[in-house]
């Protein structure tokens, strides 16, 4: 599988609501799930995002479609970052000319 960060920042709802954002990330992790994904990690971060989130999805459609469904709830705006564990990234500069 495929390798995401997820950045996240909270929206207005999402802070008005920020109590529930533990039970909330609960809940994306279980969206994820259903969609054939698996949430590995999940922080709260200080800085220009809220929220880091690293995931593994079958491919890129699946990622995409699980973000903007993500996204679509309102508490957060985000942005997936695809991402490489050594052994890609060893794959990839083999291909390198």
């Amino acid at each position: 599988m495929a390798h995401y960060i997820m950045l996240a920042s909270y929206t207005e709802q999402g802070i008005r609501t920020i109590q529930d954002t533990i039970k909330r990330a609960d809940a994306v992790k279980e969206m994820a799930k259903k969609a054939g994904l698996e949430m590995k990690q999940t922080f709260w971060t200080l800085g220009q995002y809220d929220v880091v989130a690293v995931f593994e999805a079958p491919n890129d459609e699946a990622m995409t479609a699980f973000a903007l469904s993500v996204a679509k709830l309102g508490n957060v705006k985000t942005q997936t970052l695809r991402a490489f564990s050594p052994s890609d990234m060893q794959a990839i500069l083999q291909k390198v000319k």
